[in-house]
């Protein structure tokens, strides 16, 4: 065996096999006997101004080491897929529609949002930890310095690349490693289901379908067409305002300046089954109050209740709760990105990313005295009324 044959193998260099730089810019011929693939990888680097100067296995193959590596990165890929296989289970089963009012009581939809962050960051993890330490443990180690040069690729370099290509697949070792083929298939499955999640979601239960409710009271409503202040879900009748916990809400509760935020008191009313619905109810000073009924939109005309207001707590921009009154200036503030809408011009957006003004929720009182989502027509009756806008981020089906 000559020296040359001795430190390689047919894929390469052995194990600790530090490379020397060629001499002199000859080819070799690829068409010889006894050329290696990694001769032909190393010859289309040279081509191609790259000298290859270290290439380092680092493992022997087939040897105690390389199984035991071979081991950890097919377990890491497989805890992958488990990871993967769980927020799918959790995306799909687990409950998330928080049952009646009882805010203290335990309920596994709590846990929700957290369960898919914690599956899916830890099949994210593993699946980079599986990556990188198949990289650093097994993969050669490879130094190379390369020269900038112009030119189109000669006809003998298309197989020198093809060789080159086939060398890579080749150092990743899958080829021979079927225990890593099978835990690559393993934790790549459920990840790419992961990634159509939403599609899974569309398929689970059409979002265009009416709330039973809705099909319940004859109306072929869109869940995107209404919210929980919808009267049909009151049997017809205005719905209230109540706080979280169910209570109605009166003038008095709100003081000057103050605001609160409220839901719709039908069943079901304050959990995020009507998640579109939570409004900010304000009580403004009277100049204030009389500043914005100056300027209300046409569509918002007749929609406040003496010198109070409420408005949508969603964000036309992305859906989060612009909630942070300031009362000096008479701004809300989304804190997700920093949005302001101004509360005496309809809630207009005044500066940041969003760019629809806030829906307005008609208000009026009820027999006994509390806040109704409603106006009174010229009649005098109480008419019950849910936004008169789409709530949210710019509503793409008007």
């Amino acid at each position: 065996m000559s020296a040359q044959e001795s430190l390689e193998t047919e894929h390469g260099p052995r194990p600790g096999t530090t490379l020397e730089p060629a001499a002199g810019t000859a080819e070799i011929d690829i068409n010889a006997p006894g050329v290696t693939r990694f001769d032909l990888v190393r010859e289309g680097a040279r081509r191609d101004g790259i000298e290859i100067v270290v290439y380092e296995p680092r493992v022997e193959p087939g040897s105690r080491l390389e199984r035991r590596t071979e081991r950890s990165v097919a377990l890491l890929f497989a805890l992958a897929g488990l990871a993967g296989a769980a927020f799918i289970v959790a995306y799909i089963w687990w409950p998330w529609e928080y049952p009646g009012t009882e805010l203290n009581a335990f309920h596994l939809q709590r846990f929700y949002t957290p369960v898919l962050g914690v599956t899916l960051g830890l099949a994210l993890f593993l699946l980079g930890a599986a990556i990188i330490t198949w990289v650093k443990k097994l993969l050669p180690h490879e130094v190379a310095i390369e020269q900038r040069h112009d030119g189109p690729s000669a006809e003998e370099d298309q197989r020198i690349t093809a060789a080159t290509l086939t060398n890579v697949v080749d150092e990743s070792g899958i080829m021979r490693r079927p225990l890593l083929k099978g835990a690559i298939a393993l934790g790549a499955l459920p990840l790419a289901v992961i990634a159509a999640a939403p599609i899974i979601g569309g398929l689970i239960r059409d979002p265009h379908r009416p709330l039973p409710e809705m099909e319940a009271a004859g109306l072929d409503l869109s869940p995107q067409d209404h919210t929980g202040w919808h009267p049909a879900l009151n049997d017809g009748n205005p719905v209230r305002l109540v706080h979280e916990n169910g209570t109605p809400i009166r003038p008095a509760d709100v003081a000057v300046a103050g605001q609160v935020t409220v839901f719709p008191g039908i069943p079901r009313g304050t959990t995020n089954y009507y998640a579109d619905s939570p409004a900010l109810l304000i009580h403004l000073r009277q100049e204030h109050a009389d500043e914005l009924r100056g300027q209300l939109y046409e569509l918002n005309e007749g929609s406040m209740y003496g010198n109070y207001v409420a408005y949508s707590k969603i964000c036309t921009h992305a859906g989060c709760p612009p909630s942070l009154y300031e009362q000096q200036t008479n701004m809300l503030l989304c804190p997700c990105h920093q949005s302001q809408f101004e509360i005496l011009n309809n809630a207009r957006p005044v500066f940041g990313p969003a760019t629809r003004s806030l829906a307005m929720l008609p208000l009026a009182l009820d027999d006994e005295g509390y806040f109704v989502a409603g106006t009174v027509n010229d009649a005098g009756e109480l008419v019950g009324s849910d936004f008169k806008v789409p709530v949210g981020p710019s509503y793409w089906e008007r």
